[in-house]
């Protein structure tokens, strides 16, 4: 046990002497509440003085709270005890995910002469790595080198599958752990007494307890060596044996093609059948075979391989079929309630928020009229007026469910509408730039290619994607030319990934076009 030490020149005040001091850093909805109360039950019930305090951020899974706790032994008559953990004063510090480890030592909780920490491997995205249109994941492997260096004594397992494993929370894994590491004067069956006397989710706890605590006294078992990969598994559509048969002809044309795009376009097939029918898939290799005569085994038929996945992602659009869709799948509702744990007998009640913009519901009429009110200001801005307000739908009920199978069923109609005729013409052009720069400039077509990472998602998502694309191409015109062009497409691209804002793609467009004329 680590002692609150005076300053050089202090006498030693007997409140303060022999203070455990614990910081407990877990996301909203990780049960950082329920472990703070274990591990304060268990030290006033082993004769111990204890303090518990807790400073809350935003609950939910959408900000983090640091609970902290202080025990001194009973022998000591008043102990002074503190309201909030200091930077280099923190003997244990547990956190129930990684990046909270990464914010734990700066902070200053983790310190290599005192502080045991304990912490689950695992992620939860950060809201602000969740708004980077890119990849905007934090380094766990930076973190975990800087717990490495950090802390006196280090226990890092990912606590949270060893939970779920049990059918528990990361609470009584990480309580378990903590057991495990021998930083407190306790033994195991105190700690699980203290998980008894919570009274609620027993058995299940103490199974994830006992997770956690071999978990910190033998570490993680070694993960076997990784086999060869096998064949991925075609799904064929199910349908008249007619789809069937025209669907097997469809996988015989991928494997006519080059080795290196096989996988992707298998894939691609896949994905784009599953949008809308075999016909369509048979679109998609008509897109992808032309593009494939004009590459070769020189360039390792990199063009081949990036025109098999973005060509499947421009075909397989989100629009708001593709939406009702998915929310109307079976495999959703098995996928919610296995996050939620949804017991045998127990009721799930699922409400959707929808807010359909004025250009989702123009997107849904045929062409003509659809373009029509699309060019009428009044129109609009009416349609905006009716449909553009934030909806909550229960789709657990046979209403909110049966309206969106519906609409979830009209792939038939998706073929006539105005969005899929501008989806349609935006591919055309977008490939069409491709390949003007073959085969000369090969390099260019590729990044050209890569750009339609930048459009993904439904209504505003896919709105600020369309416009970063449409700079990103614009810049490219500017630079074709250039023998760097190539470089300068990946920079506006990746500059177009880095924030929603497009601040840094607005700074890297200007410096495009200060010498865009220079050879």
């Amino acid at each position: 046990m680590s002692l609150a030490l005076p300053l050089e020149g202090q006498p030693t005040d007997p409140a303060l002497e022999g203070i455990l001091k614990i910081a407990i850093l877990a996301v909203g909805g990780q049960g950082g509440g329920v472990l703070t109360n274990w591990i304060e039950g268990l030290a006033r019930a082993e004769g111990y003085h204890c303090q518990a305090t807790s400073v809350a951020g935003v609950a939910q899974r959408t900000g983090a709270t640091i609970y902290y706790i202080e025990i001194a032994p009973g022998d000591v008559a008043s102990p002074v005890f503190s309201l909030a953990p200091s930077a280099g004063d923190v003997d244990i510090t547990i956190a129930a995910e990684m990046m909270e480890t990464g914010r734990a030592i700066m902070r200053g909780f983790v310190t290599p002469d005192r502080t045991t920490l304990i912490a689950s491997t695992h992620r939860m995205l950060a809201v602000s790595e969740k708004t980077v249109p890119g990849d905007g994941m934090a380094s766990s492997d930076e973190v975990k080198a800087a717990a490495e260096l950090a802390a006196r004594k280090l226990v890092m397992a990912d606590m949270d599958a060893a939970a779920l494993k049990v059918g528990s929370v990361i609470s009584a894994s990480l309580f378990g752990a903590l057991a495990g590491s021998e930083a407190l004067p306790f033994k195991r069956e105190a700690f699980e007494e203290a998980i008894r006397a919570g009274g609620k989710g027993v058995e299940a706890s103490l199974r994830a307890f006992a997770a956690g605590y071999d978990l910190a006294r033998k570490g993680e078992p070694e993960q076997p060596e990784e086999k060869t990969a096998p064949e991925p598994q075609i799904l064929e559509p199910r349908g008249p044996e007619k789809s069937r048969t025209a669907y097997a002809s469809l996988q015989a044309r991928v494997a006519a093609l080059p080795e290196p795009a096989r996988e992707m376009a298998r894939a691609g097939l896949q994905k784009v059948v599953d949008f809308q029918d075999v016909a369509y898939g048979s679109e998609y290799l008509d897109r992808l075979e032309a593009l494939v005569r004009q590459d070769d085994a020189e360039h390792g038929f990199e063009l081949s391989r990036e025109a098999a996945k973005y060509i499947a992602n421009a075909m397989a659009y989100d629009d708001v079929i593709r939406v009702a869709d998915l929310k109307t799948r079976p495999q959703r509702f098995e996928r919610i309630s296995q996050e939620m744990r949804i017991d045998e007998g127990k009721l799930l009640r699922l409400t959707d928020y929808l807010h359909p913009r004025a250009e989702e519901i123009v997107g849904l009429l045929p062409v003509k009229l659809g373009s029509r009110l699309e060019r009428d200001p009044a129109w609009m801005a009416r349609i905006d007026r009716w449909f553009n307000r934030g909806r909550r739908m229960r789709t657990d009920g046979l209403r909110g469910f049966a309206m969106l199978y519906i609409l979830g069923g009209m792939r038939g109609w998706r073929l006539k509408t105005l969005r899929h005729k501008m989806e349609q013409d935006h591919l055309q052009d977008w490939l069409k730039m491709v390949s003007s720069y073959l085969p000369s400039r090969y390099a260019m077509a590729v990044e050209i290619l890569k750009c339609r990472r930048l459009i993904k998602g439904y209504s505003d998502t896919h709105a600020r994607g369309l416009s970063k694309f449409d700079k990103v191409l614009a810049g490219a015109r500017m630079v074709e030319n250039r023998d760097d062009g190539p470089e300068w497409v990946a920079r506006l691209r990746e500059a177009a990934l880095k924030d929603e804002k497009s601040t840094d793609l607005d700074g890297a467009l200007k410096t495009v076009a200060s010498f865009a004329t220079t050879p």
